[in-house]
């Protein structure tokens, strides 16, 4: 919670961080009740100086009720108690002991509010019942009882009211910190989104122009021709790359807003075969099943995403040429698998290991796996199962219970697999 947002809900301060707006107002309603209080009770002491301070000085040290509540309880019950044992008129002087223990409730000072009301009443029955004696008014006698009970069920509703209050008030503040914590959540889940994303589109599009600058300055002498296709394939990936990260930023610079180009699906797949060609990988592309009237555009995207990256893992961290491209559809799930012949290359490049990561990250958001690790026979594949529907949102609720805030963290036991391929 902001401290803006706290001081504004919580405090509603005036001037100088005091409440004296509402002060003021229980302050002129306590002064001038009082005064039509005693026209009606001529039996009563008259207001004379002391009456009127104490009337003013207890409403006005409701000014650090929010500041002090519990002191603001004490003093306040005790101006009214010192009020009633002048034998002043009975009125709205009560007005400032509920108000200051009322606040002191809501503000959790549950104790200190309790103790300062338990004072007033025990107060008034000493001098109800026994000091009336030898303070004014002259010849006052006993009050009546069930004035005492009438005074008694008053404090139990204020005191009643009041955790009420504060029940809610505490329901709210949590509920703030909960919002808090869930647009805080949603934020962190933003970035790693478009890390992921930055990282895809990058790596794969860097990984080509690597591959193909190497090849024209290679080539630069002998082929010049063969140099020029290279730098062509390098401006072409390098124009795409850019476009992709501005879609990405786009996304942080007006959020809420639709995208201008739609996201990257499995319907792009030929053009990253054809950027695998480019780089000198040759993509062969197989699917299996009947693929369903609409994939839902995660899924899609998490599934062109996969397929690019273990596409530039073969380019980067394999010495095969060739790689092998199967997606499969089934009833409520999407399946993908990627097998290169390798061997691993040993590149350092990729040591971060941030692709697997990723491509896991992706996969988990969806209720799905990865697996990834050597073959038997030599070579690596990547295996991914992306599930879409009710499938997606059965596996997703199974799941919560292990690791609501990091569903990448059940994938950790298969580390071991990425052994021969750890810079993918």
């Amino acid at each position: 919670m902001e401290p803006g947002e706290r001081w504004g809900r919580e405090r509603r301060p005036g001037i100088g961080g005091l409440a004296w707006r509402s002060t003021f107002v229980i302050a002129l309603v306590v002064f001038v009740g009082s005064h039509f209080a005693q026209v009606g009770q001529p039996e009563r002491q008259q207001l004379d100086v002391l009456a009127r301070v104490l009337l003013v000085g207890g409403a006005a040290v409701l000014l650090w009720r929010h500041r002090v509540p519990a002191v603001v309880a004490f003093v306040a019950c005790a101006s009214v108690l010192g009020y009633l044992a002048g034998g002043y008129p009975y009125g709205p002087v009560f007005l400032t002991a509920a108000v200051a223990c009322f606040g002191a409730v809501v503000r959790g000072r549950r104790v200190a509010a309790w103790c300062a009301l338990g004072m007033l009443w025990g107060g008034h029955l000493l001098i109800g019942h026994w000091l009336y004696r030898w303070l004014p008014p002259a010849g006052d006698g006993p009050a009546p009882w069930g004035v005492e009970t009438v005074i008694a069920a008053w404090f139990a509703v204020l005191l009643a009211a009041a955790e009420l209050a504060r029940l809610k008030r505490q329901q709210r503040r949590q509920a703030r910190a909960e919002r808090a914590v869930a647009e805080k959540r949603r934020a962190d889940e933003e970035r790693l989104r478009i890390a992921r994303e930055l990282h895809d589109v990058l790596a794969h599009s860097i990984s080509v122009i690597n591959v193909q600058a190497g090849m024209g300055l290679a080539l630069l002498d002998t082929d010049p021709e063969q140099a020029r296709t290279a730098l062509s394939t390098i401006k072409s990936a390098s124009k795409e790359a850019l476009g992709e990260v501005r879609q990405v930023l786009d996304t942080l610079r007006t959020p809420g807003d639709a995208p201008r180009t739609p996201a990257p699906g499995l319907d792009r797949l030929p053009e990253l075969v054809e950027q695998a060609a480019a780089a000198g990988l040759t993509v062969r592309t197989s699917s299996e099943g009947e693929p369903p009237r609409r994939v839902p555009p995660g899924a899609d995207l998490a599934a062109f995403r996969i397929v690019q990256e273990a596409l530039t893992n073969v380019v980067r961290h394999s010495g095969s040429r060739t790689a092998d491209v199967l997606v499969a559809h089934t009833p409520g799930a999407l399946r993908l698998r990627i097998d290169d012949a390798g061997p691993a290359t040993g590149d350092a490049a990729g040591g971060s290991g941030n692709g697997l990561a990723g491509m896991r990250e992706r996969a988990a958001a969806l209720g799905g796996t990865i697996e990834a690790g050597p073959l038997p026979g030599g070579g690596f594949r990547v295996e991914a199962t992306l599930l879409l529907g009710r499938e997606r949102a059965r596996g997703i609720s199974s799941e919560a219970p292990e690791a609501p805030e990091a569903p990448e963290a059940p994938e950790a036991p298969e580390a071991p697999e990425e052994s021969e391929g750890d810079v993918r």
